[in-house]
């Protein structure tokens, strides 16, 4: 099972204004890499300091998500789905920044770790917090790289849970029927 869990921060309230992407890429169960960014939204305003901590500041200097593009593209390769905590959101937030950067996003399916946390532990709530301590995972939450860290590991615990490894890839591939996700 090979995915890339993923997790933005956003400054706003518009999807195109990510400021912070966490990528954890596995294979066959194994954590194979942990990248963080910083990422210089297309506006300066910052609504959410007050939960990830990031100011324009911070992100001036770094590359808009058109010049991150070329260095993350890769990471999307040779995975079977993107794994997400509420993948509505972070769906949302790379469609937003790949059609700004005039690029495809990946065409892949979403698993969304909400989802599977309420269908596999039954869960509720299920927001990442909570999964994280139901599972005893480390946790600095709206920090990117952590939130996407502890959703590959909600993942992992998952596919031990499960009698079939191969459900999670079903799931994924189902495209989240409930909340409307498909590729």
């Amino acid at each position: 099972m090979n995915f890339l869990a993923i997790d933005f921060e956003t400054a706003d309230y518009g999807p195109d204004s990510a400021c912070a992407l966490g990528l954890v890429k596995v294979r066959e169960g194994s954590v194979l890499s942990r990248r963080r960014f910083l990422i210089r939204p297309p506006r300066p305003d910052f609504i959410f300091t007050y939960i990830h901590g990031i100011q324009w500041k911070d992100v001036r200097d770094k590359p808009a998500f058109p010049g991150l593009w070329p260095e993350i593209r890769e990471e999307f390769e040779g995975i079977d789905f993107i794994a997400a905590h509420n993948a509505r959101f972070d769906k949302s937030v790379l469609q937003a920044c790949c059609r700004a950067a005039g690029v495809p996003p990946p065409d892949l399916p979403y698993l969304c770790t909400v989802q599977l946390a309420r269908s596999l532990w039954n869960l509720r709530p299920a927001n990442l917090p909570a999964v994280c301590r139901h599972l005893a995972i480390k946790l600095d939450h709206h920090e990117a790289l952590s939130d996407a860290e502890a959703c590959a590991r909600i993942v992992l615990a998952a596919r031990q849970d499960e009698r079939d490894p191969m459900t999670l890839q079903a799931r994924a591939r189902r495209g989240l029927a409930r909340e409307g996700l498909t590729r």
